[in-house]
Formats: C-alpha cells, sequence, structure tokens
C-alpha cells in the first residue's frame, strides 16, 4: 500500500477540491460512543439494542420531527425502558450529562487522517466538511479534535437545513467551492448516504469501508462509487484513478508526476 507521503504534489488533475464526512470519517465517532455508552451502563453488552434505539430517533431527528437534544433525551429514556427501568425527566437529564461528558473525553480522530489532511494541503486541494450533525454540537466537536480550522467550506445539516443524500447539500458544497460537481471528491464512511449521494449529485463518490468486509463493496463498480480502506489510499486514489483520464495517466507517469514505492 502507497502511504499518503509516497506520493507527489503534483497537480491534482481534474479534482479540484475533496469534501469529508466527519463522524467515522474523520473522528472514531463509534468506538467513543461505544466507551461512553459502557461508562453509562458498567458494561456495553447492551450496546446492540443502544444501537437499534438510536437509529430509530437518528432517524426522526434528520426528518426534522425531532431536535438533536430531544433525540438524546428520548434515546436515552427508551433504553433503560426496553429493561424495565422506568425513568423520570430528571434522571433522564442527568443520565445522558453523564454519558455526553464521558464521550467528550473519548473523542479522537483516526490514526490516518493527519496525513491525509497533510497531503491534500500539499496538493492545493480545497479540503470541505459535509456532515449530518447538529451545529453547535458538530462545532464544539470538531475544536475539540483540533479541525475547528481546517476546512475551507464546511456545511453541516443542523445549519444548512438539508442533510445528506440529498443531492442538494452536495450541490451547495460544490456552489461554496466554485466548482463544478465533477471536479469533486466526496469521502464518507457510509455507501449510501456518502458515496451514492455524491455520485448521484455529479461528483466524485468515495466509500471510506473501514472494516473491508462490507458485502456492499462487490456492487460499488456498478454503483459508481471508488472504495477504500483507509485514508492512506485516498492520495492514491485521487491521483491514479479520478483525477486523469486513462490516456493521461501514461503522460503523468513517464513525466515523474507520481512517486509510488515498492
Amino acid at each position: 500500500m502507497t502511504s499518503a507521503r509516497e506520493l507527489s504534489t503534483h497537480e491534482a488533475g481534474r479534482i479540484k477540491a475533496v469534501c469529508l464526512d466527519i463522524d467515522d470519517t474523520l473522528l472514531d465517532s463509534q468506538s467513543s460512543a461505544r466507551r461512553a455508552f459502557a461508562t453509562l451502563t458498567g458494561n456495553d453488552a447492551a450496546w446492540p439494542v443502544w444501537q437499534r434505539i438510536t437509529a430509530e430517533h437518528h432517524a426522526r431527528m434528520t426528518a426534522g420531527e425531532i431536535d438533536f437534544e430531544t433525540m438524546c433525551l428520548r434515546r436515552t429514556r427508551d433504553f433503560f425502558a426496553a429493561f424495565g427501568e422506568r425513568l423520570d425527566e430528571d434522571e433522564v437529564r442527568a443520565r445522558e450529562r453523564r454519558r455526553m461528558a464521558a464521550m467528550r473525553e473519548c473523542w479522537e480522530l483516526f490514526d490516518d487522517v493527519s496525513e491525509c489532511l497533510d497531503w491534500l494541503r500539499a496538493s492545493g486541494l480545497a479540503v470541505a466538511a459535509i456532515t449530518n450533525a447538529p451545529g453547535e454540537y458538530q462545532r464544539h466537536k470538531l475544536a475539540a479534535v483540533g479541525l475547528a480550522e481546517v476546512f475551507d467550506v464546511m456545511l453541516i445539516s443542523g445549519e444548512y437545513g438539508v442533510s445528506k443524500p440529498s443531492e442538494e447539500i452536495f450541490y451547495a458544497a460544490c456552489s461554496s467551492l466554485g466548482l463544478a460537481p465533477r471536479q469533486v471528491a466526496h469521502v464518507g464512511n457510509s455507501l449510501e448516504v456518502d458515496a451514492e449521494g455524491a455520485a448521484r449529485a455529479g461528483m466524485h463518490g468515495v466509500w471510506l469501508d473501514r472494516s473491508a468486509g462490507d458485502p456492499a463493496r462487490g456492487s460499488c463498480r456498478r454503483a459508481g462509487v471508488s472504495v477504500i480502506s483507509s485514508l492512506y489510499e485516498l492520495p492514491e486514489l485521487l491521483v491514479c484513478d479520478l483525477s486523469y483520464p486513462r490516456e493521461e495517466l501514461g503522460e503523468v507517469l513517464r513525466g515523474g508526476g507520481l512517486v509510488v514505492s515498492g
């Protein structure tokens, strides 16, 4: 595998900007949420139940039926109710505050993020973020992990009023960058929400499948998106597969614009 630093900073061909999802793409939200859950309950044995209840309430939040705070409180209430514990409103709020405090202590970036962001900047590419989250909460999270000033453009669904995979939020990001969708790649951990959503908007959709074992990987060629298992693979994808038409790639390689080890 070629690391980000093994690729030169040759002009990035047709790709002029990269948009990135935040949660479970740059920030290991799943792990921090699971550790915070264990703090709340004493262990993570019931994590699948928490995930199921989270999905139900998150869908309602994404649809605009409830706000973020309501989603969090109802999830906590319903989780304990599923095990026969009926909590009053004050106790629900107290437990949710404890869980959230624990999660904030756990926020951290994946190991491949800093090097990838360095390469994108060194290559002269604009860097944007498109994230489905409440605005204040997401901005606080980005500041906590040192990403508050990283992006040229940031679209947060809670502020913009539209969520991925709607084409509108992808178009808005491209417009803010001053680029056509075909000049922009979007990278995210969800095949449907990120990669396929971006591809429908005319962007280059890149699915970051960190598990590298999702059975949906086999359908990606038909879906018209690229797949990587780590952000270390993103520079090579941008330079070799996305930036240059096949007939131009030979010229780039012959000209010494790409350095690949091994």
